[in-house]
């Protein structure tokens, strides 16, 4: 038995409501989740991108980087902490702190329309330590450039526009982060480009990468998990079984006024041929996602989200508890509430803040009963950010979270205390 009564279909028509609203509405504000750099900041070594105006595909680029002297080097990066205050069902473990992540770029332009960027980041002081992003760029012209190497796979919106001081919230989004796998990247090629003219751009990008592994349903989480996969350590040096996974996004944007993309990514998880001998069917993971921001221009208002449905070919031999569909999704509202000079930062802006997400680990039916799976999470956040500077968050929220097992037993519940900054350097 669901334990609220909001349902992911309303959800999903509120989400692809929303870019409609926002057409109607005049384009006079920015609706970019890419900050704006400092007045004072070091000219960027190369451009944010060949064309203009951005797109969430352009975000890689569209970063403060600082010019390292008269040479094509550009470093930058950011850096995230947190303090962190929760309980589950009146049981806390108390304050905490938590330095999250530190990121660093570098990037160059090699010689005319040839350039490279690498993104390494260190999660949880050095627990983790990845290379997210390592890639050349041959830009023959604006609708056609090659890209090869480590590539963020463009599913959806938020695995290519990830980095913190962009959001106004201390935690990522469930549905984009652990339904599907969070800066999800992969060795491969592909192309990509934009056309624009006068208020519409069109983008496109289609990749192919190695891909997932049986790790996604043979893992310690005891469900469907696609980011499980990212603790392959030789899914840089090979493929797991040869099969190549593809992803290809579709992006249209009216300047100043709204961003929509439709993307896809699949193809077979499985190992199903060894030494030449097929020793099983292939089974595949398909990916769908739709993902907007918009505004509304007399308030100033900005809508960002996001959704996705995951399908998997689970083996007969599996239990029910892991799902072969997915659903998950969020919506962040930001409305601004102060833009003036405050402690001398002379482009200070206050926003408040809400994010709604949910996300469904197992969007099915028990085979012996048609009764509901109710393996899914609810969550809510409303936010106070201080931007003293458009590369630079502070960031105060509180976020309530209600997660029910597979059985629908009544709702774990978590309520927490966070207060975060983050920014570029």
């Amino acid at each position: 038995m669901k334990t609220f009564s909001f349902s992911y279909k309303h959800f999903a028509i509120l989400v692809l409501c929303l870019p409609v609203f926002a057409i109607a509405q005049t384009d006079s504000i920015p609706v970019s989740r890419i900050p704006v750099p400092d007045e004072n900041a070091k000219p960027a070594a190369i451009p944010p991108d060949t064309t203009k105006p951005v797109m969430n595909s352009d975000a890689i680029y569209n970063r403060p980087f600082m010019q390292v002297g008269k040479t094509p080097i550009a470093i930058g990066g950011y850096m995230e902490m947190n303090t962190n205050y929760s309980g589950t069902d009146g049981v806390s473990e108390g304050f905490s702190f938590q330095f999250r992540r530190l990121t660093l770029f570098m990037s160059s332009s090699l010689t005319k329309r040839i350039r490279f960027l690498s993104e390494l980041e260190f999660e949880e002081g050095t627990k983790e330590i990845n290379i997210e992003y390592a890639a050349l760029d041959f830009e023959f012209h604006p609708m056609l450039n090659l890209r090869t190497g480590i590539i963020m796979n463009p599913i959806g919106a938020f695995n290519q526009n990830h980095d913190s001081p962009r959001w106004e919230f201390v935690e990522r989004p469930i549905s984009a982060t652990q339904m599907l796998p969070a800066t999800w990247s992969n060795v491969g090629a592909g192309v990509h480009g934009k056309y624009y003219s006068a208020k519409w751009t069109f983008g496109y990008e289609v990749y192919l990468t190695n891909g997932f592994d049986e790790r996604i349903i043979a893992n310690n989480h005891n469900r469907t998990f696609l980011g499980a996969t990212k603790a392959n350590p030789d899914r840089f040096e090979e493929s797991f079984n040869g099969s190549p996974l593809v992803t290809g996004k579709i992006a249209i944007a009216r300047r100043h006024s709204f961003e929509i993309g439709f993307s896809y990514m699949g193809g077979v998880y499985n190992r199903f041929r060894e030494d030449g001998l097929i020793i099983d069917s292939k089974r595949r993971v398909d990916v769908l996602a739709f993902d907007f921001n918009a505004g509304i221009s007399k308030t100033g208002t900005t809508f960002t989200g996001e959704v996705a449905q995951v399908l998997i070919d689970i083996p007969g031999s599996y239990s029910q508890q892991f799902g072969a569909r997915q659903f998950g999704g969020f919506l962040d509202i930001i409305q601004p509430i102060v833009k003036r000079k405050i402690f001398g930062w002379e482009k200070s802006v206050i926003n408040a803040a809400l994010r709604i997400e949910y996300t469904d680990w197992n969007a099915g039916v028990f085979r012996e009963t048609g009764g509901n799976i109710s393996d899914h999470v609810y969550a809510i956040s409303p936010a106070i950010s201080w931007r003293p500077s458009g590369s630079t968050v502070l960031r105060l929220n509180y976020r309530y979270q209600w997660k029910t097992d597979i059985l629908g037993n009544p709702a774990v519940r978590t309520a927490a205390i966070q207060l975060g900054v983050a920014g570029y350097f």
